[in-house]
């Protein structure tokens, strides 16, 4: 798959395209996706994605834009699944938001990636002050698909549905809207070692998420190993109030440093909490494992 940071100025490939943030790739977003692939092989065009970076709302209300549910580098890794050709990442800047509807269909769609069928959305909205619609890019000629929105118990599958799963602790209905898991991935990096000084070695999973949808302690698969994850702050090691993600690999010997691993979040022990020094914090982490072996055991 290749991955563009820039726009060329005109492609010679026809695509099919499909638009959007997709955060979390949910139910939602993999109809949306399937239906790329299968338009792209029946017409011969090249299946390609447009996504943004940032979240357009982190870059107009960063204060007060939702919880990212995936990176990136997760966001490709799942195109790449799916089979997308090409992915273009447009860098969502002032100069970006101020391109009008018009410009975007005639410059960018048109004449700049040659996109012969565009998918996207229902409620996709495009342009200066999101002043484009379906409605203006089935008026411009382009051939639109838009599926239907994916339902779940009479309710609209989105991402905003997931994150309020996670928030709740209910990883099994946020595992259902996703059609898997929910999951971070990082690489592996060296850390304080505080794990391994009482008794319970980490790997610190370096991660991208500066504000995850979820914090507490889980039950956790670190690629395919059962574990325990504290996914927060850690409040009573004082002075350490960055977002962090510590994985105790349950029975395991070998060395993770340096590896890209993802940890997929099974069902959730407890919140975070703070403790009055260190031998009631090890206590608490006896008891973390106990649960989470006890949930492996069931499953």
């Amino acid at each position: 798959m290749q991955i563009f940071r820039h726009l060329p100025e005109q492609t010679k490939l026809k695509l099919a395209i499909a638009i959007g943030n997709f955060d979390g790739l949910h139910l939602g977003h993999q109809v949306l996706l399937a239906r790329l692939i299968e338009v792209a092989k029946t017409q011969n065009l090249t299946p390609t994605v447009m996504t943004f970076e940032p979240h357009p709302r982190e870059f107009f209300t960063p204060q007060n834009a939702p919880a990212r549910l995936s990176t990136l580098r997760e966001k490709l890794e799942h195109f790449k699944q799916a089979g997308v050709a090409q992915v273009f990442v447009c860098r969502f800047n002032q100069a970006f938001a101020q391109i009008s509807a018009q410009a975007f269909m005639s410059d960018i769609l048109r004449k700049k990636l040659n996109a012969s069928t565009v998918l996207v959305g229902e409620d996709f909205r495009f342009g200066a002050k999101r002043a484009g619609s379906v409605t203006e890019l089935r008026e411009n000629g382009f051939d639109l698909i838009s599926p239907p929105q994916v339902q779940q118990n009479n309710e609209r599958v989105s991402s905003t549905r997931v994150r309020n799963a996670l928030a709740a602790g209910d990883l099994t209905q946020a595992a259902t809207l996703l059609d898997r898991p929910y999951s971070i991935s990082g690489k592996v990096v060296h850390g304080a070692k505080r794990g391994r000084q009482l008794g319970f070695p980490t790997a610190n999973v370096h991660m991208r998420h500066e504000r995850p949808p979820m914090t507490g302690v889980y039950a956790v698969k670190l690629d395919g190993l059962n574990a325990v994850a504290n996914l927060g702050v850690r409040p009573t090691i004082a002075g350490v109030p960055k977002m962090s993600l510590e994985v105790h690999v349950l029975d395991y010997q070998g060395d993770l440093y340096n590896k890209h691993v993802h940890v997929e979040f099974l069902h959730k022990i407890r919140d975070e909490m703070k403790f009055n020094g260190l031998d009631a914090l090890t206590a608490q982490i006896t008891a973390d494992v106990s649960v989470a072996r006890e949930f492996f055991s069931r499953t």
